[in-house]
C-alpha cells in the first residue's frame, strides 16, 4: 500500500481551497454586479424623478388651480399630462411615459375614419376638430396605457357619480368631470411639489378663495365632495369670463391671466387660433381631456377593463359635533383604518375637530348600524390617549417646529392669507403682554388658540396672525357692536346660498338672516355678517 507524501496532501488541499476561493470570488463579483446594477437603476429613477419633480417651485400667487406656466421648464416638460407621469414614474408603471406629444405620431389599428366618427358621435359640449394633436391623445389614452386606464376606470365607478351630481347642481356640462383624470388620475391625496393638492389639484390660496377649509386638522382639497364643488365653481367662473369651454378648461391649467394674454396676442377667442399663443404645457391640456373622455367612452371597444378598487358602493354620512379620532371609529365599529381614511382623506391627522364646528364622517353603508349603536361609547373609547391635550397640541404643531408656518384657516373664521407665527410662551408671559408685543388683542389670541381662560403656561405654543392676514384683519371679524368675536364679514360669491354659507361657517340660516335682517335671497357681492 502506497502512502502519498504529506506535501502532496497539502498541495491538494491548497488547490481545493484556491478553487473554492475562486468560486466564492466569482459569486461575490456576480453579487456585486447585481447590486451595482440595482443601485444604478435606483439612481436613474431617483435622478429622473428629482429632475422632473424639481421643475415645481412654490408659488403662493397662483391664480389657477394648478401651477403657473412660469414654473415649468419647456426643455424638460411638454404638458400637464407629463406631470402626472412624473408622479407615477417611481411606482414602477411606466406606461405612456417619454412621448413628445408635440412631435409624435402614433399608429393605430383603428382607422382615422372610425376615430373621427366616434369623436363626432360623442356629442360632447366641447367641440374639437379631428386633427393630429387630438388623434395622438385619443390613441395615448385608449391604447398606450391599459393598466393605468384600468385603474382609472375602477376609480370612476366610485368618483364619477359624485362629480356628475356636483356639476349637475351648477347646471354645468357633465363632461367636465374628466378634468380630474388629467389633474390627478383620480387620486384624492395627490400632492405636487408646489403644494397643489387633491384630486382637483388646488393651490392653497385658490382653494381658500373658493371656500375650502385648510388648517392643522382638515384639508378640504382632499375631500372629493368639497373639492369637486370648488372645481365646478372655478370652471363656472372661467366660462363666464371666456364664454368658451375650451378656453375655460385651459384656464384651469394656466390661469385666466395667461389665457387672456394668449387671446390678446392672437386677436381671436377661438381655441385653435389661440392655441399657439398658450403656454406650451397648456396646449396639450384640452386634447388630453378629449383623449381621456374618448378612451373611457369607448373602453369596451379597446378591451379596457376596470381594475378592482376597494371603494364601497354605498356610503352613509354622519354629522360629527365633538372631537373624534378615526382610530376610535375603526376599533369600535370594526372598519379597517385604511378604508376609513380612504373615505375621509380630508382629516389629515386622523382627527375630526368637531368641538369647533360640525364636520362630516363618511362610512360604508354596512358599518352604519354599528356606528349608530355604539356612538356614545365611540367618543369615550381611548379618548384620554387619542385626544388628550398633548396629542392635539402635537398635531397642531407638527409642521416641523418652524416658527413661521404656512397660512391656515383660523378659528376666528377668516382665511389667513398672510403669515401665521407659532409663538412659544416664556416664563413670565401673559396674554396681555403677548398681545401687546404682536399688535393683536387678547380676544383674538384666545379665539385663534381655542383658549377658554387667560391662563397660559411656559412652553405652550400659541398661533398669532400678523397684520395683513385676514385671520387677523379687523375687517373680517368686526361685528355691528364693535366686538371682534361675534361676527365675521363675508362677501357673497356667485353660486352661494345661505345654506352653503351657514354650513361653511358652522352656523344656521336663521342666525344669518337674523344678524343681517334679510330673507332668503342673496346676491353676489353682498356683504353678510356671519355669527361665530
Amino acid at each position: 500500500m502506497l502512502i502519498a507524501p504529506a506535501s502532496m496532501h497539502a498541495q491538494g488541499t491548497r488547490q481545493k481551497l484556491k478553487k473554492e476561493n475562486q468560486e466564492l470570488r466569482n459569486e461575490v463579483d456576480s453579487l456585486k454586479k447585481a447590486m451595482e446594477k440595482l443601485r444604478k437603476e435606483k439612481l436613474v429613477k431617483d435622478s429622473i424623478a428629482k429632475e422632473m419633480i424639481g421643475i415645481y417651485e412654490e408659488n403662493e400667487d397662483k391664480s389657477a388651480a394648478g401651477l403657473n406656466p412660469e414654473d415649468y421648464n419647456a426643455e424638460t416638460t411638454d404638458s400637464l399630462l407629463n406631470i402626472w407621469y412624473m408622479h407615477r414614474q417611481v411606482s414602477g408603471n411606466r406606461e405612456g411615459e417619454g412621448y413628445d406629444m408635440d412631435s409624435v405620431r402614433f399608429s393605430s389599428n383603428v382607422s382615422d375614419a372610425v376615430m373621427k366618427e366616434r369623436l363626432e358621435n360623442m356629442n360632447s359640449f366641447i367641440t374639437l376638430p379631428y386633427n393630429e394633436k387630438v388623434r395622438n391623445f385619443m390613441i395615448l389614452y385608449s391604447e398606450k396605457m391599459p393598466t393605468k386606464m384600468g385603474h382609472i376606470l375602477g376609480l370612476c365607478q366610485y368618483y364619477m357619480p359624485i362629480f356628475e351630481e356636483t356639476f349637475n347642481k351648477y347646471k354645468l356640462p357633465d363632461e367636465l368631470k374628466y378634468v380630474a383624470i388629467i389633474e390627478s388620475a383620480l387620486n384624492p391625496t395627490a400632492v405636487s411639489r408646489a403644494g397643489a393638492k387633491g384630486m382637483w389639484q388646488f393651490m392653497m390660496q385658490t382653494a381658500k378663495s373658493y371656500g375650502l377649509e385648510i388648517n392643522s386638522y382638515v384639508d378640504e382639497r382632499l375631500d372629493p365632495f368639497k373639492s369637486s364643488d370648488a372645481a365646478a365653481r372655478y370652471l363656472q367662473d372661467s366660462y363666464r369670463l371666456f364664454g368658451d369651454w375650451n378656453l375655460a378648461i385651459s384656464s384651469y391649467n394656466c390661469g385666466p391671466g395667461n389665457v387672456n394674454k394668449a387671446i390678446r396676442r392672437s386677436g381671436s377667442r377661438d381655441f385653435w387660433a389661440v392655441y399657439d399663443y398658450l403656454p406650451r404645457e397648456t396646449r396639450g391640456y384640452v386634447p388630453a381631456f378629449v383623449g381621456a373622455m374618448y378612451a373611457i367612452k369607448y373602453s369596451k371597444e379597446y378591451g379596457l377593463q376596470a381594475s378592482g378598487v376597494q371603494m364601497p358602493a354605498q356610503v352613509d354620512t354622519f354629522e360629527i359635533h365633538r372631537n373624534l379620532h378615526l382610530q376610535q371609529v375603526a376599533d369600535m365599529v370594526g372598519i379597517p383604518m385604511s378604508e376609513l381614511k380612504n373615505l375621509n382623506p380630508q382629516y389629515i391627522k386622523d382627527i375630526i375637530p368637531g368641538n369647533n364646528k360640525t364636520y362630516i364622517l363618511r362610512l360604508p353603508f354596512n358599518y352604519s348600524s354599528a356606528f349608530i349603536e355604539n356612538e356614545d361609547s365611540i367618543y369615550t373609547y381611548k379618548a384620554a390617549e387619542l385626544l388628550n391635550p398633548q396629542t392635539l397640541v402635537k398635531a397642531e404643531n407638527s409642521d416641523g417646529g418652524s416658527s413661521v408656518s404656512k397660512p391656515v384657516r383660523s378659528s376666528a373664521g377668516g382665511n389667513s392669507g398672510g403669515t401665521r407665527i407659532s409663538y412659544k410662551v416664556r416664563s413670565g408671559d401673559s396674554l396681555g403682554k403677548i398681545a401687546s408685543r404682536h399688535g393683536v388683542t387678547v380676544a383674538q389670541l384666545k379665539s385663534w388658540n381655542h383658549l377658554r381662560s387667560n391662563t397660559i403656561k411656559a412652553g405652550q405654543r400659541l398661533y398669532i396672525y400678523k397684520k395683513g392676514s385676514s385671520g387677523y384683519s379687523s375687517t373680517s371679524s368686526k361685528s355691528s357692536s364693535g366686538s371682534s368675536s361675534n361676527y365675521v364679514t363675508y362677501t357673497v360669491r356667485s353660486g352661494d346660498t345661505l345654506s352653503k354659507i351657514a354650513s361653511r361657517y358652522g352656523t344656521t340660516v336663521s342666525k344669518i338672516q337674523k344678524a343681517n335682517g334679510i330673507g332668503s335671497k342673496i346676491r353676489a357681492g353682498q356683504k353678510l355678517k356671519i355669527p361665530r
